[in-house]
């Protein structure tokens, strides 16, 4: 018994000491809460330029629901391009995902289980260098990557790929720092990552790089043509052979994809057969991987607001 009790205290301490080594590490971050946020539900809380040794720091937003409780655990739900997640008065076009709005009914319904949202601010100039899947250019033929960064030259387009760095500022900086600050469940499991455009290109690389790091990935609007769409494009390809060489195993992970057919929508309905056929031969199913069309939707907030109740549901359903 005195052993048990002994074991005990020394957990208690170790436990202790962990905690306070953790405040410490992060002591520099300062976060507000956005008090004049429009929200429908729960606080959203800001680190204004969350310092890395990967990427530019950036505004960094995390949406805790309502009733949010230390003394409860939640899912984490990493989202890129942050500043058009929650709030329509303050982003560049107006429009929302409105996921305070989706998240707080699903939850209150009891469709998902409990989860926070970190949102990471996109810098816009630099979006496309840090959300390209950056070893997907491996799979280019020489001579097509000595075309496109000539062009890119041509156009001073930086071709200075962020990718792998970005995937580094996520999981080794931004991934520790809100497992020690948040109420949150840190496994694997209860971790998962989404975007949109680029972002969706994005959060099925960091699935494929970081198997083990998250469950799974909603890539909405994926943005399978990789830059400006035009013909005889070369990247698509080097795309799917990249997925095709670094799938994350079917029976551990779920992967979702959708797409419209209306403004840059309409360059992705055609890769959709090629999607399937990766996911299918790589042994995922309908419980595991899903492909959407929706019809008469558009590259826009507007759109995946309309839908986005869906991937958060087959991500994090209980």
């Amino acid at each position: 018994m005195k052993n048990l009790i002994t074991l005990c205290c020394l957990l208690f301490i170790f436990s202790c000491k962990a905690q306070d080594t953790a405040t410490k590490k992060y002591a520099n971050i300062s976060a507000t809460v956005l008090e004049k946020a429009v929200l429908a539900g729960g606080k959203l809380i800001r680190v204004k330029d969350f310092p890395s040794e990967n990427i530019s720091p950036r505004p960094v937003d995390v949406w805790l629901p309502e009733n949010y409780s230390s003394k409860k655990k939640y899912a984490v739900l990493y989202m890129h391009d942050g500043q058009n997640l929650f709030d329509a008065t303050t982003t560049w076009n107006k429009q929302e995902w409105m996921i305070d709005e989706v998240a707080t009914k699903l939850m209150k319904e009891g469709i998902t289980r409990d989860f926070i949202v970190v949102g990471i601010h996109n810098i816009p100039k630099i979006r496309w260098q840090d959300l390209y899947p950056e070893k997907a250019m491996d799979f280019l033929k020489k001579e097509d990557k000595e075309a496109l960064y000539s062009e890119a030259a041509k156009n001073n387009f930086s071709t200075n790929l962020k990718g792998d760095e970005y995937l580094k500022f996520l999981v080794q900086e931004l991934k520790p720092y809100i497992d020690a600050t948040y109420s949150v469940y840190i496994n694997k499991e209860n971790t998962f990552v989404m975007g949109s455009s680029m972002g969706g290109l994005m959060s099925m690389y960091a699935v494929a790089e970081y198997p083990e790091v998250f469950a799974g990935a909603a890539c909405v609007s994926t943005h399978w043509v990789g830059a400006v769409p035009k013909e005889n494009n070369p990247l698509p390809e080097a795309i799917f052979s990249y997925l095709e060489n670094n799938l994350p195993d079917a029976g551990s992970h779920k992967m979702y994809f959708d797409y419209g057919n209306q403004t840059l929508d309409q360059f992705y309905p055609k890769y959709a057969p090629k999607v399937d056929t990766i996911f299918k031969k790589g042994g995922y199913s309908d419980t595991n991987f899903k492909n959407l069309f929706f019809e008469g939707t558009n590259h826009s907030e507007l759109s995946w607001q309309k839908r986005v109740h869906i991937p958060l549901t087959f991500l994090l359903k209980k």
